[in-house]
C-alpha cells in the first residue's frame, strides 16, 4: 500500500504541482488549505507524512499539528516549511513534533529525499 502525504499549504499552485509531483512517485496525496480542512482531513484519513506550511488563512499549521496530536491521529513524521529561515521558528517546530523544517522555496530534489528517508 503506497504510503500517504497530506499537503497542507494554502498556494493553489504550491498544493497542485505537489500533488502531481507525489503521486507520480507513487504516493496516496491529500491536500488541505487551511487548519480546518486539514484537521478534518487529518482525522478522516489515516496520514504517514504531512507537509506543513506554517502560515494558513485561519492559523497556523503548528495548530493542525498540535489538533491532530492531541487526538491521537498525529502522521508518522510532520515536515514543517516556511518562507523564514528563522532559528526561533525551527525550534517552535521542533518543540511541536515535526521531523524537519525546510525554508521555501523547497528544492524538489531534497524534499522528496527527505520524504523518502523518513518513510522508509
Amino acid at each position: 500500500m503506497a504510503a500517504s502525504i497530506l499537503i497542507v499549504e494554502d498556494s493553489a499552485l504550491v498544493t497542485d504541482a505537489f500533488t502531481v509531483l507525489f503521486g507520480e512517485a507513487g504516493y496516496t496525496v491529500h491536500s488541505a488549505r487551511t487548519v480546518a480542512d486539514a484537521t478534518r482531513v487529518g482525522m478522516e484519513k489515516s496520514i504517514d507524512l504531512m507537509l506543513l506550511d506554517l502560515s494558513l488563512p485561519d492559523g497556523t499549521g503548528l495548530d493542525v499539528l498540535g489538533a491532530l496530536r492531541e487526538s491521537g491521529r498525529a502522521p508518522r513524521a510532520t515536515v514543517a516549511m516556511t518562507g523564514h529561515a528563522d532559528p526561533q521558528v525551527r525550534q517552535k517546530c521542533l518543540d511541536a513534533g515535526c521531523a524537519d523544517v525546510m525554508v521555501k522555496p523547497v528544492p524538489i530534489r531534497d524534499l522528496l529525499r527527505q520524504i523518502e528517508r523518513l518513510l522508509d
